[in-house]
């Protein structure tokens, strides 16, 4: 087997496990509301916690990825995020819960940049597109986290059980793969943040993965809750796991629809199915109509933040690394304000209408992503 085959699977390893333990987490968001006895407003106070976490990590995460190749750090965090979601099963008070997602947070921004950082380099390896299967690969994790919880539920296991079989698992596959993931790859040059004359480049490119962030929080950390207090589905996570399966199949496939269509054209039609499954839900907020609009949301989410990292990758200013640090810190931006948001405005108009909000932020990345692809290419024939 080939080198780069090997450090392609050792890779999509961490992006599978990524996703798994991170929709293990959302899966149990409306337990541990219950258990607390939080209100949409509680809550989404509280889920500020996780992007605040992940600001505060953002300049070591670019540091350590600048300074050391990102195979070190991949592992050394993908350990303490596994433990730390550990933590979170023994949930039993609002200081613990916070404490837990804040540490949750930190490492798993480190593990999403080192993972970022190291597709981007591994895409040059390969003359056809694979950075969307990387990112399908987080996604079908998420599918098996959200299945795997289902079961749990159904199983009446308890949180701590749940939550150590995923340390079981994520441990062991984490040390084998280290083994074999892109060694030696730090970049040489474009390895410091310029402060003076923004890239109007990188910048347009955040504000547009700013939007998909937002859209994508909001849906990882209220579609469980849509369900059970605005659908009143029984098993409340088959939204949310339609919504990750149809996010799975989308980044399997985004690689060939832009090739067909070209990425300028996805990025508008990925716009427009968010803005259209969000209005499905809303005017519709039964069961069959509700998962209408999830699996649409899902296919319009999955591709624009992979395709955004690739972009970032293609910046002549900054190296991927960095590049991939401040597009995170826009796309932590959105998680910091979507979800909290959302909270917000179901506690003053009803979680229904709250994801109006949501349909406003896909409609915005239509303009937003025209300007950039003009930035791009009035960028192509000089520096970005």
């Amino acid at each position: 087997m080939e080198p780069k085959v090997k450090q392609r699977i050792a890779l999509s390893t961490y992006f599978f496990l990524s996703g798994f333990g991170f929709a293990t987490w959302t899966s149990r968001i409306p337990t541990i509301k219950e258990t607390l006895g939080l209100n949409e407003a509680e809550l989404g106070s509280i889920l500020l916690v996780m992007p605040l976490s992940s600001l505060l990590g953002l300049p070591l995460s670019g540091f350590l990825v600048s300074r050391y190749a990102t195979r070190g750090p991949m592992f050394v965090a993908f350990l303490f995020y596994a433990l730390s979601l550990f933590s979170i099963s023994f949930v039993d008070s609002t200081a613990y819960l916070v404490t837990a997602i804040f540490l949750v947070a930190f490492f798993m921004r480190i593990v999403n940049i080192s993972m970022n950082t190291q597709a981007i380099t591994l895409q040059k390896a390969y003359d056809k597109k694979i950075n969307g299967s990387f990112h399908a690969l987080w996604s079908l994790g998420g599918i098996t986290g959200v299945g795997f919880t289902t079961l749990m539920i159904y199983g009446d296991v308890s949180m701590p059980l749940h939550f150590l079989v995923f340390l079981l698992i994520a441990i062991p596959a984490g040390y084998t793969a280290f083994r074999y993931v892109l060694r030696n790859d730090r970049a040489t040059s474009g390895n410091k943040f310029i402060l003076r004359n923004p890239d109007p480049y990188i910048m347009s490119l955040g504000v547009l993965i700013l939007f998909a962030a937002i859209c994508e929080g909001g849906m990882f950390d209220w579609s469980g809750i849509y369900f059970r207090e605005v659908v009143q589905a029984e098993v409340f996570t088959f939204g949310f796991l339609l919504f990750m399966i149809c996010m799975t199949l989308s980044r399997f496939t985004s690689d060939w629809v832009i090739h067909r269509i070209g990425i300028k054209n996805t990025f508008v039609i990925c716009a427009l199915f968010i803005a259209s499954g969000i209005g499905v839900a809303v005017a519709f907020p039964t069961f069959y109509p509700a998962l209408i609009g999830f699996s649409l949301i899902g296919f319009g989410a999955a591709p624009i933040i992979p395709m955004a990292l690739l972009q970032a990758g293609e910046s002549k200013k900054y190296s991927p690394g960095i590049a991939v640090s401040i597009i995170s810190t826009y796309s932590t931006s959105g998680m910091l304000i979507g979800p909290p948001i959302i909270g917000y405005l179901a506690h003053a108009f009803t979680l229904r209408y709250a994801f109006l909000f949501l349909l406003i932020m896909g409609l915005g990345m239509i303009p937003v992503s025209r300007f950039f692809f003009k930035i791009k290419a009035k960028s192509a024939g000089g520096g970005n």
